[in-house]
């Protein structure tokens, strides 16, 4: 019988989220793809230092200890445009770092987002801003990892992750309304729409997927009291009062839901991250990212009309 991706949570994942590619990278640019496969034949056995996108990916892959190990909750899969040569220091790295990713797809200089549905994916990350365009562009669920100083804490086990909800997890109908009318038709539409959910964004089924870990953990949980719940969810949004009725109608609507939502009405996002400390954050907007960034794991989802011409 075929290996079955149905039912679980799936994660596409270029080896430039993933790992610190900046010195290898740099010998692309530089010196051409000659050196680069030259460079990276010399350095394969060299394991790759943690990327961005490391902590987020790690604790994802822990929680494959709620089930059955030949039955897991959670696969990522490599996408690369490495070719299969080049590639292999990346899976040397993975294996030097314990990570249990043992699928991969390495495409000489093509993107290999076009096969996220075949393999049930509902995220792929990368630090290619062309790959994570084209994906979304496709209606992809995709976005841009961003350089970060970001130091993991290993002790830590949680999985923290956050969400802008505008262009995101919802779509961006409503910042269309902001962006044409200002603050005021956009409030004046969000009460008069207050009981209208949303049209689904592109990260609202992976979402929906950590949900189902979620309720996992609720289950061990009555079996076992000593059990400490790890995936926690969260809402970041400059929505506020009263525009927060309809994304709070929204996720219910749609059956999913969050343990904290934060409306801040235009405060800066990073005064928040910075204290609850996501190991992954999505927002589609870059200059709440700009300052995000430096601190928190970030990702820009390059969706919607704030980012048409960017």
């Amino acid at each position: 019988m075929p290996y079955s991706l149905e039912g679980r949570l799936v994660i596409g994942l270029a080896s430039s989220a993933l790992f610190d590619l900046a010195e290898s990278d740099a010998v692309f640019r530089q010196e051409g793809e000659e050196a680069y496969r030259e460079y990276q034949e010399l350095h394969v056995e060299d394991r790759l230092n943690p990327g961005v996108a490391f902590p987020f990916v790690q604790r994802l892959l822990s929680l494959n200890d709620l089930r059955d190990p030949q039955d897991p909750l959670i696969e990522v899969i490599i996408l690369s445009r490495n070719d299969p040569d080049t590639g292999l220091r990346v899976m040397n790295s993975i294996e030097a770092h314990g990570l249990p990713i043992t699928r991969a797809i390495f495409m000489q200089g093509k993107s290999p987002y076009k096969f996220m549905s075949a393999l049930n994916m509902s995220l792929f990350l990368s630090a290619n801003d062309k790959d994570v365009r084209e994906a979304v562009a496709a209606n992809l669920p995709a976005g841009r990892v961003l350089d970060s100083t970001y130091v993991d804490d290993p002790a830590d086990r949680d999985l923290r992750i956050a969400f802008d909800f505008d262009g995101v997890i919802a779509d961006d109908g409503s910042e269309q309304v902001f962006q044409e009318g200002g603050i005021e038709q956009f409030r004046e539409h969000e009460m008069l729409n207050a009981a209208t959910p949303h049209d689904p964004g592109l990260l609202r089924d992976f979402l929906s997927n950590l949900n189902k870990i979620q309720r996992i953990e609720e289950a061990r949980v009555k079996t076992d009291p000593t059990y400490k719940r790890r995936v926690h969810a969260s809402i970041v949004t400059a929505r506020n009062a009263p525009a927060h009725r309809r994304a709070v109608a929204t996720l219910k609507s749609w059956g999913v839901t969050v343990n904290d939502a934060f409306f801040l009405g235009g405060v800066d996002k990073s005064l928040i991250t910075s204290v609850l400390k996501p190991h992954i954050f999505f927002d589609d907007q870059t200059d709440h990212l700009e300052r995000t960034a430096p601190m928190t794991p970030s990702v820009h989802v390059p969706f919607g009309a704030v980012n048409l011409g960017k």
